[in-house]
């Protein structure tokens, strides 16, 4: 995926972030040189880890980290929704959102996954983006507490995106502290997690 010029700082930020949230299959993989040259600041660290790193055990390490624990999941709303039947609205509400501003969902992620945020947040008009990410500040703060806890290098990705939003208020720090003090909700015992059929993949 090219990167996009003429693009404000942050929003550069986020395009790249999104990339480097994403799983490391063939395709990104290729790109790794062209994602090394654009990445800036922060993640510079980050990048020359990632850029070196075995292929394979940096797809194991992906998998360790996001798919084999909760408290690590990329998708935002389940640490306030969990598998709740309420999480259908919030992704509902996602996907309208994207639509009202010209970009609809694309591909077969649901809306909360934060590398489709970032593209979202990397391209929308009037600063929407940003809007999203920080309605959803007290998930990225958990989620940046629960990676540097297990001391992996994306936990530089997911810091430098936070960083582009200041400081969390004192609501978003208290509201982070109680979803890590609570986990994130679940359905009941034998209920399949419930999603609208607008906010299923096309």
């Amino acid at each position: 995926m090219k990167l996009r010029s003429r693009v404000s700082a942050a929003q550069h930020v986020y395009k790249v972030c999104s990339l480097l949230l994403c799983y490391p299959d063939e395709q990104l993989l290729e790109a790794r040189e062209e994602l090394a040259a654009a990445a800036r600041g922060e993640l510079s660290r980050f990048v020359r880890w990632w850029i070196t790193e075995d292929p394979v055990a940096l797809q194991q390490h992906y998998v360790e980290v996001f798919d084999l624990h909760k408290r690590c999941s990329l998708y935002l709303t389940f640490y306030g929704q969990g598998d709740r039947r309420d999480r259908g609205v919030a992704l509902l509400r996602l996907k309208r959102m994207y639509r009202s501003a010209g970009l609809p969902l694309e591909g077969e992620e649901l809306p909360d996954f934060l590398p489709v945020m970032l593209e979202f947040a990397a391209s929308a008009p009037d600063r929407r983006g940003e809007i999203v990410l920080r309605e959803h500040r007290p998930a990225l703060e958990l989620l940046r507490s629960a990676l540097e806890d297990r001391g992996t290098p994306y936990a530089e990705v997911v810091g430098t995106v936070c960083s582009t939003l200041g400081e969390p208020s004192p609501a978003d720090r208290a509201r982070a502290l109680k979803l890590a003090a609570s986990g994130p909700p679940s359905e009941l015992v034998g209920l399949d997690p419930y999603v609208p059929p607008d906010v299923m993949p096309r």
